[in-house]
């Protein structure tokens, strides 16, 4: 196998591209500048150098612990539970939550191999008992793999006798309720919120 074809099958590792994503990404490296190829290179070892694992919330760091753990104006004892990394990050952006996180690394899937063990529910339950834990979002996909994760969780540490909340789904702020599909619509009749009594 070439070099071609060995940068093709690496870039098909990649999530969501098949053969011909692969290869144009290919001859664009091929065709780039060479300081923009090597830069880039020099990009993802970095990361996989330097960026690791909190090992209190297992969200991606550059140092020891990262600043939402560290950060003394963030409530502890809200617990926000994400499937990756990169929905933490989502949630963040809307400067509405000021608890910590807690990313699972995925969610259950059987079909895929991935189960309870797979994930970092167990650090979670070691998590809560030690840190005075007193509620958790859970802020998985609404997927079916979402919210079988959910309900694991939920009756994981149900007995710990924590507030237990799931992030509300539905329509869109600024959404129209006829474009919506079944699903969406349904749910947002299901988790509605109380108005007046």
């Amino acid at each position: 196998m070439g070099p071609i074809d060995r940068l093709v099958a690496a870039l098909k590792k990649l999530p969501g591209v098949g053969e011909k994503s692969a290869l144009r990404f290919a001859y664009h490296l091929m065709r780039c500048p060479r300081e923009d190829a090597l830069q880039l290179a020099s990009a993802i070892r970095e990361v996989k150098e330097k960026v690791r694992l909190c090992p209190k919330c297992f969200n991606l760091v550059e140092a020891e612990s990262c600043p939402i753990c560290n950060d003394p104006k963030r409530d502890p004892t809200t617990v926000c539970i994400v499937e990756e990394p990169q929905d933490a990050q989502a949630i963040e952006k809307t400067a509405a939550f000021k608890g910590s996180y807690h990313v699972l690394h995925g969610v259950l899937s059987p079909l895929d191999g991935i189960g309870p063990d797979d994930l970092k529910a167990n650090e979670l339950l070691a998590r809560v008992k030690k840190d005075g834990v007193k509620e958790l979002i859970i802020a998985t996909n609404p997927t079916a793999a979402g919210e079988a994760t959910a309900i694991y969780i939920s009756r994981l540490a149900g007995p710990l006798g924590l507030k237990i909340s799931r992030i509300a789904f539905g329509i869109p702020f600024g959404g129209d309720i006829e474009y919506a599909d079944r699903s969406t619509l349904a749910r947002s009749i299901e988790t509605r919120t109380l108005i007046s009594d």
